[in-house]
């Protein structure tokens, strides 16, 4: 028996419907995820009476790269200790990466295939010592620099960003390894390697889309971090880029397009990253997020 054609309009109406409202939401969430990055792009090419001008201008009367290009290429104080800044950065957040790569791959595998007492409970034990608010630590981390005389030195940044990004990196790939079969972990031990061995020729080849998500959101969390960086730093030797940003912010007054230009050129290496790694990063999350406990 055939559906009457008034039903089979119906449903043919309504899964349009649906459609169209998807499509609407779609759209809606694409706005408020792109509009800032919009705005922070003509912020940067605009002058300074663009930007305060009441009604304010949207697409500014004289567009200029003369602030990004006096960032990148300019021979002032604030150029110089920007371009610092970007050294210290890569520095910090490459050494990080590396750090936590190494040693929360070990530690992942040890959880994933190794059976020892209390081996869940410590999984969780890391991942409070990253969800602790910094606000609550700061104080001892900066007695303790202090003490030691690494104050306003890239090196307390990577041992803190370091000892936070470790259980993430140990979460993500811990629930990657529980992924990968462990006959290859056998078939390599009988063939003689040691655990070491098959972790380094078997699984970490077999896991390469992990490690690379992983490594990728390791270094996205460093590049952002603001509330330590501002702590622990003070002059041009230790500064962030967040923090060089930061100090474009005057105490009376505000360079608008300065500081967007900033933003914008600290903002394209997680873009960028994010564009081309986006499979892979989605994959990471989901691969640590969905196993085991």
């Amino acid at each position: 028996m055939t559906a009457p054609a008034s039903w089979r309009h119906s449903r043919s109406a309504q899964r349009r419907a649906a459609r169209l409202v998807g499509y609407g939401l779609t759209v809606i969430a694409l706005a408020a995820i792109l509009a800032p990055f919009a705005w922070l792009v003509i912020s940067a090419v605009s002058s300074q009476a663009d930007l305060i001008t009441v009604p304010l201008r949207w697409i500014p009367e004289h567009p200029t790269l003369a602030r990004l290009e006096d960032l990148l290429f300019g021979s002032n104080a604030h150029a110089d200790a920007f371009r610092a800044a970007i050294r210290n950065s890569l520095l910090v957040t490459s050494a990080s990466t590396a750090i936590s790569m190494v040693t929360g791959v070990l530690a992942a595998y040890a959880f994933a295939r190794l059976r020892f007492p209390g081996r869940n409970w410590l999984i969780f034990v890391f991942m409070a010592t990253y969800m602790l608010p910094g606000v609550a630590i700061i104080l001892p981390i900066y007695s303790f620099f202090s003490s030691v005389g690494w104050l306003d030195t890239p090196w307390a940044l990577i041992i803190v960003y370091s000892s936070f990004v470790t259980p993430f990196v140990i979460w993500l790939m811990r629930g990657y390894f529980e992924t990968v079969p462990t006959d290859l972990d056998d078939a390599a031990r009988i063939d003689g390697c040691s655990r070491l061995g098959a972790l380094w020729r078997v699984v970490l080849p077999v896991s390469a889309p992990g490690l690379v998500s992983t490594a990728l959101l390791a270094f996205l969390f460093s590049w952002d971090e603001f509330f330590f960086a501002l702590i622990l730093t003070q002059t041009e030797a230790g500064k962030t880029l967040p923090i060089a940003i930061n100090d474009f912010i005057g105490r009376f007054t505000v360079d608008f397009p300065l500081l967007a230009s900033g933003g914008l050129i600290a903002a394209l290496p997680p873009v960028i990253i994010a564009f081309v790694f986006q499979r892979r990063i989605v994959a990471g999350l989901t691969a640590g997020s969905v196993q085991g406990s």
